[in-house]
């Protein structure tokens, strides 16, 4: 999308990700902006997360907080902080304007004063859209996915999608699924409706580790 062209707005944003696609750019410095509809998607089914035993060691030592949308443009802005990034700056405005309408959200995980994991999306009726993920910290990111598919799975939604496969997300149970079923399934989702306030975050790390255990 060119400077001559009508500008993306937040309501247009929301009826592509009803639709099944989502934005990027190549670059944080490329203006254009272009919509993706990935043959393959990746997809984290929100009662198979995987915490394998390492990652369930270090989230019962606790020492880390967490927090859902306590500093979403600080999580947005590390996931766009890197040399190679598909967010650039009308990206980042988008998914601002999102958040202040309430469908763009954060999951932060701090130690002491510093983020130390985070990942942000888009929730539209049962489904979270993964966008990005940063992790500054070590297991940073993956603490984040723990507490937000345990979040999610809560509230009561059923799909997560993570738009494609990195071995990171596999290793943490995300699978791959046609472009077929992704829209069935994403169909499905959106005929009902979850609230990600429906239920106070929890933040008790070993309570996660053991919910997630149980289901996976």
């Amino acid at each position: 999308m060119t400077k001559d062209e009508p500008i993306l707005t937040p309501e247009l944003l929301l009826r592509a990700y009803a639709a099944g696609i989502f934005p990027m750019s190549e670059h944080r410095d490329d203006p254009e902006v272009f919509w993706v509809d990935p043959r393959r998607r990746g997809i984290l089914p929100l009662k198979e997360f995987h915490i394998s035993r390492s990652l369930a060691r270090r989230m019962r030592r606790g020492a880390y907080r967490v927090t859902l949308n306590a500093d979403f443009e600080a999580v947005l802005e590390a996931c766009a902080d890197r040399d190679e990034t598909w967010i650039n700056a009308e990206i980042r405005q988008l998914y601002t304007a999102l958040h202040r309408l309430g469908h763009a959200h954060s999951l932060e995980i701090w130690e002491g004063q510093d983020l130390a994991g985070g990942v942000y999306g888009v929730s539209l009726g049962r489904a979270f859209f993964g966008e990005s993920m940063v992790s500054p910290r070590s297991d940073g990111s993956k603490r984040a996915l723990a507490h937000l598919t345990d979040h999610l799975d809560r509230c009561g939604f059923t799909l997560f999608d993570t738009q494609f496969i990195t071995p990171h997300l596999s290793s943490l149970g995300a699978i791959e699924i046609s472009r077929a079923e992704y829209h069935s399934r994403l169909h499905e989702a959106l005929q009902g409706d979850a609230d990600i306030h429906g239920l106070p975050l929890c933040e008790d790390p070993y309570s996660v580790v053991q919910r997630r255990t149980q289901t996976s």
